[in-house]
């Protein structure tokens, strides 16, 4: 079965339907949470959210399942996912897929072990290298230096990696790019495969691909092993509601589990969890439709935008990186207005009423998903239009920066638990990161621990933060100092 041809079991929301039971019956609760099916809530917070909410915050009461050990509601609903999105086997998660990178990793290294994977990852695939001790063999992705966009790794450079680190356990990649720009996964996935070996995909920002034809195609019908989805950034379920898909027999799917007990939370919360039932749901009975809408308003708002005297939009899919785009992501670039990215985004925001989901130098970017309306397109437009009149002096231009993968003298984990030391940041060229360095949101380091400090790395970090962007990961948030590895 295909993701688009799904049974009428697809109507059910198992876990949804057994939480607002337990929601309505009267109980006199003497367990957690502390606030008592709301009736110890703050006033404050039951005006904002309102009271129903608090009477369904709660914990894994016998009706409701175990997230661990799931035999009735929470199994009922992982089965009905895992049917709705292609796999054989679905893990629902609450700490955002986060946890899910985390685990993937756990559950095919073990300390020493190589993973391929591209240098853009997102910082929480660092985590799991340093959680896990696996070496990180990084491939250096394919790079826009005239957006200065990074896309996704070739299967050639995947390819170049294994012949040379043979004994590699796995690889890993991130399917979209924050800005929509899908590698050829399924090239890659037999790469992997022929070397006897998985693919993980970070597939946070693509859980909508399997419900239409027109968008790419999802990591799992293009024959990877195992991928992590963010429900919540391009679906319906609330803030950190993710999913973790299997297929085929390449992963442990017992040492799966396992390693989600480690990341994830004793006390998962069922709102989250029943969002995810109920997100499914709707994508299982009226994904094409929705998705169909998707696209229309993004493309409405792609064609508009670009008729707007010195804006343009992101179209990628003549780079070496860009196998697929996802048209529903919308990347505006602003620089030709003489203004950055940052300066945009906060006028539009503080202005004009639209928010970016990213800004960058020269570039915002919007996430368009079914929660989108035309008055959303139109405010959109809108606001553009009247950005580009504002006659302002051009701006200096950027520094350009080359796409390199620095040079690894540790592990992520040896340069995690070593001795490390705070400096100025002048003085610490070419000393080893003891600190992940990256601007956020899209979380892609530009320094890792273990990574040797390059004059263009700090160069490009004081720009970003120069101009208005926000430095994550690191002690300083200033950059007046970082913290280096001690040396012997």
């Amino acid at each position: 079965m295909t993701p688009l041809d799904i049974s009428s079991s697809q109507m059910a929301t198992p876990l949804l339907d057994v939480l607002e039971n337990c929601a309505q019956s009267p109980n006199a609760a003497f367990y957690t949470p502390g606030h008592k099916r709301g009736q110890g809530t703050p006033g404050i917070l039951s005006d904002l959210f309102g009271a129903e909410v608090w009477r369904s915050d709660l914990p894994e009461l016998p009706e409701l399942d175990n997230l661990f050990a799931p035999q009735t509601a929470i199994k009922a609903a992982q089965d009905l996912a895992a049917e709705a999105f292609g796999a054989d086997q679905t893990w629902f998660l609450v700490n955002g897929s986060t946890c899910g990178i985390i685990a993937s990793i756990l559950a095919v290294c073990e300390p020493g072990d190589k993973i391929i994977l591209p240098r853009n990852v997102h910082q929480s695939a660092i985590s799991g290298l340093i959680l896990s001790g696996a070496v990180p063999i990084f491939v250096t992705p394919e790079y826009d230096a005239d957006r200065q966009i990074a896309h996704s790794v070739t299967p050639e450079a995947v390819e170049e990696a294994l012949k040379q680190h043979p004994d590699s356990k796995a690889v890993m990649m991130v399917y979209p790019t924050y800005y929509g720009v899908c590698g050829n996964v399924g090239a890659i996935a037999d790469l992997a495969h022929q070397h006897t070996i998985p693919l993980l995909v970070d597939e946070a920002h693509g859980a909508h691909f399997a419900f239409h034809p027109d968008l790419p195609d999802s990591a799992l019908s293009a024959g990877v092993d195992l991928t992590v989805q963010s429900i919540h950034k391009t679906l319906s379920a609330m803030t950190q509601a993710a999913m973790l898909h299997c297929q085929g027999h390449r992963i442990d799917r017992d040492r799966v589990s396992k390693a989600l007990q480690l990341v994830q939370s004793t006390s998962p919360s069922y709102l989250l969890l029943a969002s995810l039932d109920a997100a499914r749901q709707q994508m299982a009975t009226q994904g094409a439709a929705l998705m169909e809408q998707t696209l229309r308003l993004a493309d409405q708002a792609r064609s508009r935008i670009n008729q707007i005297p010195n804006l343009s939009t992101l179209n990628p899919e003549q780079s070496p990186g860009c196998w697929a785009f996802d048209r529903t992501r919308l990347t505006v670039t602003v620089s030709e207005l003489g203004i950055d990215g940052f300066t945009a985004d906060e006028i539009l925001h503080q202005t004009l009423g639209v928010t970016a989901e990213l800004p960058s130098l020269q570039h915002l970017t919007f996430i368009t998903s079914l929660g989108n309306t035309q008055a959303d397109i139109d405010r959109l437009v809108q606001a553009f239009t009247i950005l580009a009149k504002e006659p302002r002096p051009a701006i200096p231009q950027f520094r350009r920066f080359e796409c390199l993968t620095p040079q690894s003298l540790l592990t992520p984990r040896q340069a995690f638990f070593a001795p490390s030391e705070t400096l100025p940041i002048a003085q610490t060229v070419n000393r080893i990161s003891a600190e992940l360095v990256c601007p956020y949101p899209p979380g892609i380091p530009v320094l890792l621990p273990g990574e040797q400090i390059t004059e263009d790395a700090i160069a490009n970090l004081q720009q970003i933060l120069a101009a208005g962007g926000m430095i994550s990961g690191c002690a300083d948030s200033t950059l007046e100092t970082l913290q280096v590895i001690k040396r012997a």
